[in-house]
């Protein structure tokens, strides 16, 4: 003991440089630990990224302790220990440096993996494969290095990983462009599951899974298309966004197919003409106040009815012509109230010029009356979007019993697509825009394209 003791108080030197060396580093490792993190914590605070308390977390027990390694070596370096011990001593405190780095790395990868990852359903199923990819790879460079610092040969497992990173990329050359796209498209968050999305190529639906190599999109006619990641992310796509408010019915849209039917009756003056009109069904006014309207759709503003037309050109009362068809069928609710408006027109007007012309052989009003059959279609909309989509489809058949026969049928000025949004979406003012319109003043195209726009306006 007495030995001891006179060695100490010889080579006290030897012994506190040693210990002062490794007390300096370690604090100043505590000083720039509190110094590091106050600084990281002012930029990600700037920044405001989400992943700042990860970083701390995982860093800060690791960070002293490499304070305590560099501690150790510096120790050993300036200590009177031999030359051998001290190169082992070394390689042991670089071993143990470069393992403790693979275990933070490690440990980061795959909290930011999950973190981040998590929130994007296209990549949730691979988490587990991704962070083993990355814990792999750190450890495979871990040992190369550790290899290296023992002066052991690498070159040959460099060549052996190379030549197998080379046959695994060969072999998922088919793969590798979708996991690359997928990978794109879920990083971008330009859509998700769940947004409305239309392509270039017209294809249209609501996006119902994300995977890495597909998007499955359901359309409107409630099929299921799948586009590869590879084709959707080099195609200009128009994402509408997360679906609206669902109605509480859906609106199932229809069309109409229209026969001819005479009826036998025909009127050869305007006395004829008012008491057959009396008594008149209203598949009769039907046809004579709206099948030129039809057939002529593209007309602007509304044509005649055929009872103007022929008291003008058969009979030449050009003025009860134009009185007859300056009466706006929007005004009035149903067939009959519309029937007795004509008939009032003809009837105050043959009171005040009494005339018993009569028109010529051939030039009788013939009465027809309407045959209508309804058909559905196979289009249906849950919600405006989907309104919007099918309107764009549908024929001006539909668009024309929707909106023309909706209202004699209803016997209300409104229309099928009014009473939905209102009774379905509670949006009535929406509603009372779309029954404010006009249908006469437009041809059916452009009554289909003021429609359209009034709704987008009111969904953005």
């Amino acid at each position: 003991m007495a030995e001891l003791m006179q060695w100490l108080l010889n080579n006290w030197l030897l012994i506190i440089i040693p210990v002062l060396t490794f007390l300096t580093a370690y604090i100043v490792g505590l000083w720039l630990r509190r110094k590091a993190f106050d600084v990281f914590r002012r930029w990600t605070a700037k920044s405001k990224w989400a992943g700042t308390q990860l970083v701390i977390e995982t860093f800060r027990n690791p960070f002293l302790l490499w304070f305590i390694l560099l501690g150790i070596y510096l120790a050993v370096y300036v200590s009177v220990l031999d030359p051998e011990y001290k190169l082992v001593a070394g390689r042991v405190i670089s071993t143990l440096f470069v393992v403790s780095i693979m275990l933070v790395m490690i440990t980061l990868s795959e909290k930011l993996i999950r973190f981040y990852l998590t929130k994007r359903e296209l990549f949730r199923a691979q988490i587990p494969l991704l962070v083993n990819v990355v814990r792999t790879t750190v450890i495979v460079v871990g040992l190369l290095i550790v290899l290296d610092i023992w002066g052991m040969p690498t070159t040959p497992i460099i060549l052996v990983l190379a030549a197998g990173l080379l046959i695994a990329i060969f072999a998922l050359r088919d793969t590798l462009p979708s996991l690359f796209y997928g990978a794109h498209i879920a990083w971008s968050e330009q859509i998700k599951k769940g947004d409305f999305i239309q392509t270039e190529n017209g294809e249209s639906g609501y996006i119902t899974a994300l995977n890495w190599r597909n998007t499955e999109i359901k359309t409107l006619e409630g099929n299921c298309t799948i586009i590869p990641n590879t084709i959707l992310s080099r195609t200009r796509i128009i994402n509408y966004g997360h679906p609206l408010k669902k109605a509480s019915s859906p609106f199932r849209f229809y069309t109409r197919l229209t026969f001819k039917q005479l009826t036998g009756l025909k009127a050869t003056n305007l006395q004829e003409l008012a008491e057959i009109m009396k008594e008149a069904s209203d598949s009769i006014i039907y046809y004579h106040t709206h099948s030129f309207l039809e057939e002529h759709h593209y007309l602007t503003p509304e044509p005649a009815n055929d009872f103007a037309l022929w008291v003008s050109d058969s009979l030449g009362h050009e003025i009860l012509g134009e009185r007859l068809a300056s009466i706006d069928a929007f005004d009035y609710p149903s067939l009959d109230a519309l029937k007795m408006r004509l008939v009032g027109v003809i009837t105050d007007y043959m009171a005040h010029n009494p005339d018993d012309r009569v028109a010529i052989e051939g030039e009788a009003f013939h009465f027809i009356r309407s045959k209508i059959v309804i058909l559905p279609t196979a289009y249906i909309a849950h919600d405006l979007r989907e309104f919007i989509e099918v309107m764009k489809k549908i024929t001006i058949d539909s668009i024309f019993y929707h909106i023309f026969e909706a209202r004699l049928r209803l016997k209300k000025s409104s229309n099928d697509f009014s009473v939905w949004i209102e009774d379905c979406l509670g949006d009535k003012d929406l509603a009372g825009k779309i029954a404010r319109l006009d249908p006469y003043t437009y041809t059916l195209e452009s009554l289909r394209a003021n429609i359209i726009e009034i709704v987008e306006t009111h969904t953005r």
